[in-house]
């Protein structure tokens, strides 16, 4: 698995007004760009087009099983190759003297699509987002990988190719760095798991590693033609009886965001805070690193589901 991250600078030319969580603004907002930027046949819906099966869109922001899997059942629900982490404050409004930064990580096939990415944000900034339509410039694109930081747009040059990726051995030795026998995990945006069919706050180690191993072997399978060969079965065994909670500070966080497809508001809570597990974790080290970077449960292509290990 290769992925690439990068931190967009903002700076409004005018007054932008935005919601205290940001990510689902400027996930609508880049969705609408990139179909306005990218599609050619605007008359048809994606399902119609000729087109489909080689669109840039139709790849990023609805993949479908034909484009993934011949074998995927039509129904499933697939992983999107990218995530948008809009500012942890709650800010709301910018005028022109202020920046605002996004992180963008794209997951494998997707990082060769970094430049119309950039493109998009940059449309989206010419329509304007939020409240009141306030509009932007794209200042810099700076791509972030294992502790060095390049230069890849100034908002006037053309974009750098060749990024900096993050591959598995770079995650690997990352993760080799950490307690083999207590972690403990921040979850900084509502956090959305289902368990037994419903949303629920009550995490344990065996609920963790099953989302984080589907959400990670999917995304590997369906966008980084890599197919996993591991004992799913004995991982989350290991996980149920090896491992137990010896801390948990995680309550619930409801907010609301607008989905102008059903044209209403939805409620998106979910759960954050701390929670600290203890056992024999060496062999879900990888997983559990990874996840930091990937999120974990629903909404995480608008930054929900992000955690960090917390050192020391």
């Amino acid at each position: 698995m290769k992925l690439a991250k990068y931190r967009l600078t903002i700076r409004p030319t005018s007054n932008l007004s935005l919601p205290p969580y940001k990510g689902s603004t400027f996930r609508g907002g880049f969705g609408h760009a990139l179909r306005r930027v990218m599609c050619v046949n605007r008359g048809e819906t994606c399902e119609k087009c000729p087109l489909v099966k080689g669109c840039v869109y139709t790849y990023i922001f609805e993949t479908t099983p034909r484009q993934a899997l011949d074998e995927t059942p039509e129904d499933t629900h697939l992983p999107h190759p990218f995530i948008i982490e809009p500012p942890m404050n709650e800010k709301r409004h910018y005028s022109r003297d202020d920046n605002l930064d996004l992180h963008l990580l794209l997951i494998g096939q997707a990082i060769d699509y970094a430049p119309y990415f950039i493109f998009a944000f940059e449309e989206l900034g010419r329509i304007g987002i939020g409240k009141d339509r306030g509009k932007y410039r794209i200042e810099s694109v700076t791509n972030i990988g294992c502790g060095k930081e390049t230069l890849i747009y100034d908002g006037n040059s053309h974009i750098k190719d060749s990024p900096q990726v993050i591959d598995r051995t770079d995650v690997q030795n990352e993760a080799s760095q950490l307690d083999h026998h207590r972690i403990t995990l921040r979850f900084l945006t509502p956090t959305r798991i289902k368990y037994k069919g419903k949303l629920t706050k009550d995490l344990n180690f065996e609920v963790l590693m099953r989302n984080l191993l589907r959400r990670s072997s999917w995304l590997a399978e369906v966008h980084c033609d890599e197919k996993w060969d591991m004992d799913y079965k004995g991982l989350i065994n290991r996980a149920k009886e090896q491992v137990t909670t010896t801390y948990s500070d995680l309550w619930w966080h409801d907010w609301e965001r607008y989905s102008q497809r059903q044209d209403k508001k939805l409620k998106m809570g979910g759960f954050i805070g701390e929670i600290t597990f203890e056992g024999e974790l060496t062999e879900f080290l990888l997983f559990l690193k990874l996840g930091e970077y990937l999120h974990i449960g629903k909404g995480t292509v608008y930054g929900l589901g992000k955690y960090e290990i917390v050192r020391g």
